[in-house]
């Protein structure tokens, strides 16, 4: 595309209308109950999420491994005949393992912060109740003793 071509282009769409424009935002009325449709993930999203990061890397762990010992095994034939391709693939099987490890240590992050949050989350929900069935008892018997 030539310069003048581009030029051409920018101005006829500056005379289509900048009042086309339009913002890539959430419209402001929707009707309905006025809410901004908050982000909301329950247990059953986590927990999903959770066993994908725990799957990936129990799979990966196996198959990076099956990968690194054949492509090392390829390396030390290869330098066993004398070719230079011997050094580099040890090499990429050496960075192989250093990316592997990087991947399965987000991934068992993942899964056990998940772990974690549903587990922490549990323990904050039956605080709540606690509490809360603990004040309804004793608001109970603030209104025995006043006779109501």
């Amino acid at each position: 595309m030539a310069w003048e071509e581009w030029e051409q282009l920018k101005a006829e769409a500056v005379q289509r209308g900048s009042a086309r424009m339009q913002l890539n935002q959430y419209p402001a009325d929707q009707g309905g109950d006025g809410t901004q449709g908050d982000l909301v993930a329950g247990y059953a999203d986590l927990e999903s999420v959770g066993k994908a990061a725990h799957d990936l890397f129990e799979d990966f762990t196996a198959y990076s491994g099956h990968a690194r010992a054949a492509s090392v095994a390829a390396a030390g034939g290869l330098k066993g005949e004398g070719f230079a391709l011997g050094a580099a693939l040890e090499h990429v099987a050496e960075r192989w393992s250093e990316q592997t490890r990087t991947l399965l240590d987000a991934c068992a992050h993942i899964s056990n912060h998940l772990r974690y949050t549903k587990n922490q989350h549990t323990a904050d929900d039956s605080f709540i109740a606690g509490t809360v069935s603990s004040i309804a008892t004793l608001d109970e018997g603030f209104d025995d003793r006043k006779g109501h």
